[in-house]
């Protein structure tokens, strides 16, 4: 009879082991499904990009991308943007890209240095 409670205390364990491991997998469910979420808008960015740039803006962008990555995603950003609200007519080409990040780019700015 004294085996009793502890087969009792051993299944519950097991039982609290199991929704363990299964809100685990569920937690798991859910990092593939954001990752899934977020290659398909990496996907329908760069098709929206592939259809509103012309070859040389789009190496253009890429350049600055590797150069400066977070520059390069806001303008990317900004490209979409406008192109889904359809402020974009035809494509961009390699002087529009240009005037585009002079516009986008903010002023750079200049230190004085005093020596004394």
């Amino acid at each position: 009879m004294s085996g009793e409670p502890d087969e009792e205390r051993l299944e519950e364990l097991r039982e609290k082991k199991m929704e363990q491991l299964k809100e685990q997998q569920g937690g798991e469910g859910d990092a593939e499904a954001r990752e899934e979420a977020k290659q398909q808008r990496e996907a329908q960015k760069k098709a929206v990009l592939r259809q509103n740039l012309t070859d040389e803006a789009r190496k253009r962008l890429n350049t600055l991308k590797m150069s400066k990555p977070q520059r390069g995603e806001q303008i990317e950003q900004q490209v979409v943007s406008l192109a889904q609200s359809g402020r974009i007519q035809g494509k961009i080409d390699d002087e529009k890209m240009k005037q585009l990040l002079k516009e986008l780019t903010p002023d750079s700015k200049s230190f004085d240095i005093e020596r004394r």
